[in-house]
Formats: structure tokens, C-alpha cells, sequence
């Protein structure tokens, strides 16, 4: 099988179309409903503040490192590490960095898909009126045959647009959808605010309260901002070798990072103003959203239409992200074989069903296998391969030349990062989530984090 040449791979038509594209990855329904309840269930504000450190610390190095081995090698995130590592005079077994990150996002798709499912159809659900009726929320949500028709709807559509290619499907669907995405979340937002406990959300948000933090804290906001970033999944290594050779990676992927974070924090904005006017438990988890949410909704004026708004934000922000999350696995393989881009995304897009399926009818195996297998262990891993690759495989000056526009502070404040922070802070969540899986927490108990 031999690789496509680079000069057939296709580019973003513009910066901008870059970054709402690579924006539209980073946010999803992990802005929507995971930071919210992650804030909820780490010490509210605390918790937020840790959680910018993170970003800025580990996310935007690990992100400038994956946009630039991407636009540096100008093929998927496998052929991208293995060529960079081969121009370096190392060994290409470092392809393995890609395999990691590229096996990572094609799990996550996996489930997400079956969650994004859900939103679908509660969205469908709120502007059908099934709010306003006692479990109407759940009217076309009820049994697994519907999460499974739900969850292959997603994927179809996931696979018709990275089936369109760069241009004629991603790029087109980003530069629609994010602006429709933002006008929804403002106006929501603003919503809530008037109509909700509008105080005490900004209190609990932006008021820090350090006794509440444990060492868990630390580890859960490390975890969410490589999880809400995108990073460590293929998706920005694939994203970045459609850049342009004059783009400023430095100040994109700040730009990106603190978009996703903007995000994430009005999402808060939006969220708990309800959950604080109605006495709901801001700690709730994954039930804030789909269980107690849409009770609100329910005696709510306009409430169908509200939650209807609502869910359908959190639809576009799942497809932007599903859609990079394809695209990295897609990439290779047109890159490697004879397939066409619509066969390989019909194929990888089946394949990512059949897994999604066995969530569906089975919890342990979406819980104990396929979530814990990409979340906790191949994402944390992928992260540290990044950082290791970045700082210690690939050769300084190599990485100044892809990084040219780049300050020489913000180039140092990266360099140092992912070849000394990133690596140890990634593997104390690898070695923390492992400890969960195979030793029930006890060396986490043991450091004060269980």
C-alpha cells in the first residue's frame, strides 16, 4: 500500500475556515454537559480556575505540538509522527504516537455517537411539545431499539459530511454550523440568566473556594482540559496537515483553546442559573442534563421550545466534534489503501456503529471497556506520547522552523512545557486511572486523590 503523495493533500481555504473548523472539534458535548457537572462535583469555582491553569499549562503545549508535526508532515497523524520521526534520524516505530492518538479518537466516536444520539432525540422530543408531558422527554428515547435507530442517524450524518471531504464537507459544515452555535448559546444564555438564579451561578462560578479542593480536583481538571481541547486523539495532527505553511500555529491554538474555555464557562452561565433557581443539585452528573434538565423545562413558559433550543446547541456541538473524530481515522486510510474517501468513511463509520451498538445494550461493556479504554487510558496516553515526542524525539530546531511565527517566550514557555510539565502531570492520570481499573483506587487513597 503506498501513501498518497503530499501533493495531493487538500487544504483549509482560509485561517478562519481553520479555526472554526478546529474550534467546532475542541467544543462539544463535553462544554455542555461534562464541564458543567465536573464543576459540580470539584468545588465550583475552585475547580474552574485549576481548570485554566490546565489549559494553559498542558493543553495549548500539547495542542501546538500536535497542529505543528501535522502541518510539518502534511499526512494523517500515523504517517505525520512516523515521517517527522524518520526526518529526525529516529526510529519510525515512533508511529506509534499516531496509532495511540488515531485508536483513541475512533473509540471515543464510539460511544459519543450513542450519547449524541440521545440529544437528537430529546431535541426532537422539546420542539414536539414532549416536555410538557410527564416523560415526554424520553418519547422517542424509551426502549434500545430507538437508541439504536438514534445512534445510527448520528452516524450516518457524521459519515455523509467527512464522506463530502475538507472543503465540500468539513470545512463547509464548520463555517455554517459554529455561528449558528454561537448565536443559540448567547441567546440561551442570556435567557437563563434573566429568567434564573443569576447570582448565585456567578458566585458559584467565579467566587473560588480552595477548601474545597483535593487532589482529585487537580487530576479532574487536568483530565477535562485535554478531554474538551481535543488534543491527544489524531484530530488536531490531521487538522493541522491541512494547514497552510503561513498560518501562526502559536497564536491559532491559543485562539482555539480559549474559545473552547469561553465556551465552557458561558455553558456554566447557561446551565446554573436553572439548576440554581429550582434547588437542583449543581453535582448531579450526567442526570443534570438528561434527567433533571428537561423537568425544568417542563414548567418552564415556552419550555418545549427552550429545551428543544437547547439540546439542538448541544447537536451541533457533537456533530463538529464527531466529524474530526472520523476524519483522522478516514485520513489514513484513504491515505493507505485503494479506498475511495466515501467508501473509507462508510466502512470506519459501520465499524464505529457495530462498537457503539454493543454500548448500547450493554453499560459494562460502554463503561468498563470501550470509555475507560479511550478516555482513561488511551487519551492520557496519547497526550504523553505527544509531549514526549514534541520534546524529547523531535529536535528543537525542528520544532522552531514549524513554529517560525511563533515569540520566543511563547516558543520557550512550549518547549519547556511538553518536555518537562506535560510529560509527569499526563503520567500521574495515566498511572491514577490504571491504579482505578486494576487496584481498586489504592495508591490514590494512599496519595490523598481517592
Amino acid at each position: 500500500m503506498a501513501a498518497t503523495p503530499v501533493g495531493q493533500h487538500a487544504h483549509w481555504s482560509s485561517r478562519f475556515a481553520f479555526i472554526l473548523a478546529a474550534v467546532g472539534s475542541a467544543v462539544g458535548l463535553g462544554n455542555l454537559w461534562r464541564f458543567p457537572f465536573m464543576t459540580g462535583q470539584n468545588g465550583g469555582s475552585a475547580f474552574v480556575l485549576i481548570y485554566i491553569g490546565c489549559v494553559i499549562l498542558f493543553a495549548i503545549p500539547v495542542l501546538m505540538a500536535e497542529i505543528a508535526i501535522g502541518r510539518h508532515a502534511q499526512q494523517s497523524a500515523i504517517s505525520s509522527t512516523r515521517k517527522m520521526a524518520q526526518e529526525a534520524g529516529k526510529s519510525a516505530k515512533w508511529a506509534i504516537v499516531g496509532w495511540v492518538c488515531t485508536a483513541g479518537g475512533f473509540l471515543i466516536l464510539t460511544t459519543y455517537s450513542v450519547i449524541a444520539g440521545m440529544v437528537m432525540a430529546y431535541s426532537a422530543s422539546g420542539f414536539l411539545g414532549g416536555f410538557s408531558e410527564p416523560g415526554g422527554a424520553t418519547m422517542f428515547y424509551g426502549d434500545n431499539g430507538a437508541k439504536l435507530i438514534w445512534h445510527a442517524v448520528f452516524m450516518i450524518i457524521t459519515v455523509m459530511i467527512v464522506a463530502r471531504g475538507l472543503k465540500g464537507g468539513i470545512e463547509q459544515v464548520a463555517t455554517f454550523l459554529m455561528p449558528v452555535f454561537f448565536i443559540v448559546l448567547i441567546g440561551l444564555t442570556i435567557y437563563s440568566l434573566a429568567s434564573g438564579n443569576a447570582a448565585e451561578a456567578i458566585a458559584y462560578l467565579f467566587t473560588p473556594d480552595f477548601s474545597a479542593v483535593t487532589g482529585n480536583t487537580f487530576v479532574a481538571a487536568l483530565g477535562q482540559a485535554f478531554f474538551s481541547v481535543s488534543v491527544a486523539s489524531a484530530i488536531m495532527i490531521t487538522y493541522g496537515s491541512y494547514l497552510s505553511k503561513d498560518t501562526n500555529i502559536g497564536s491559532s491554538s491559543v485562539l482555539i483553546a480559549s474559545a473552547d474555555t469561553m465556551v465552557a464557562l458561558v455553558a456554566g452561565l447557561m446551565i446554573f442559573p436553572i439548576v440554581f433557581m429550582v434547588g437542583m443539585d449543581p453535582a448531579a452528573g450526567m442526570g443534570l442534563i438528561f434527567t433533571a434538565l428537561p423537568a425544568v423545562f417542563a414548567d418552564m413558559p415556552a419550555g418545549n421550545i427552550i429545551g428543544g433550543a437547547f439540546f439542538a446547541l448541544a447537536f451541533i456541538a457533537a456533530i463538529t466534534s464527531s466529524i474530526s473524530l472520523l476524519e483522522g481515522t478516514v485520513a489514513f486510510i484513504e491515505e493507505h489503501s485503494d479506498f475511495s474517501r466515501p467508501t473509507a468513511a462508510v466502512l470506519l463509520g459501520f465499524f464505529a456503529f457495530m462498537i457503539g451498538a454493543g454500548a448500547v445494550y450493554s453499560d459494562a461493556f460502554a463503561g468498563e471497556f470501550v470509555d475507560w479504554m479511550s478516555g482513561s487510558f488511551l487519551l492520557p496516553l496519547g497526550g504523553l506520547l505527544v509531549a514526549v515526542f514534541a520534546g524529547w524525539v523531535i529536535p528543537k530546531s525542528l520544532m522552531r522552523q514549524e513554529l517560525s511565527h511563533a515569540s520566543n517566550g511563547l516558543f520557550g514557555f512550549f518547549h519547556f512545557c511538553v518536555k518537562f510539565v506535560v510529560p509527569p502531570a499526563i503520567g500521574i492520570i495515566l498511572l491514577l486511572g490504571l491504579d482505578a481499573k486494576f487496584n481498586g483506587g489504592a495508591i490514590g487513597a494512599m496519595v490523598g486523590l481517592g
